[in-house]
């Protein structure tokens, strides 16, 4: 069987209902102020040793929760770490490990940072379409 990344399931599912809204809705308000790019090019790495890695999470971005990946670091009984990615609120984990405390943390980072290189990459290509499909509609003379 071949496993695809949940990732794209989730970009794909974004991406469609972008294509096809069915009413205008004000978009999601984040709980945590974004960072500009300035602002997080000023803001000195943490090196992964400094950080604990049990509870380390991050949060993919999106505009709906529900299809919202997370990825959480745990330490079992056995002093190993693993990552859990899930989808939502309410998904089944999908289980990354057992790791090295250092490898959960980078696994969490690389993970969260190629969603949002991916929702960034669909976020411009649904503006192109749309600024496309404005023009199209201008120049029918439709408003």
């Amino acid at each position: 069987m071949n496993q695809s990344d949940p990732t794209d399931h989730a970009l794909a599912a974004i991406a469609s209902i972008l294509d096809h809204p069915e009413t205008q809705r004000e978009p999601e308000k984040s709980a945590v102020p974004e960072k500009s790019a300035v602002e997080e090019q000023s803001v000195a790495p943490v090196a992964p040793e400094a950080i604990e890695a049990e509870g380390y999470s991050k949060l993919g971005p999106g505009p709906m929760a529900a299809i919202r990946f997370r990825w959480t670091v745990r330490r079992d009984a056995n002093d190993e770490y693993y990552v859990d990615e899930t989808i939502g609120e309410n998904s089944a984990p999908l289980v990354s490990g057992p790791l090295a405390p250092d490898e959960a943390i980078r696994l969490v980072d690389d993970r969260a940072n190629e969603a949002r290189e991916r929702f960034e990459q669909i976020r411009t290509e649904m503006s192109g379409r749309a600024a496309a499909a404005n023009l199209v509609r201008k120049d029918s003379g439709e408003m």
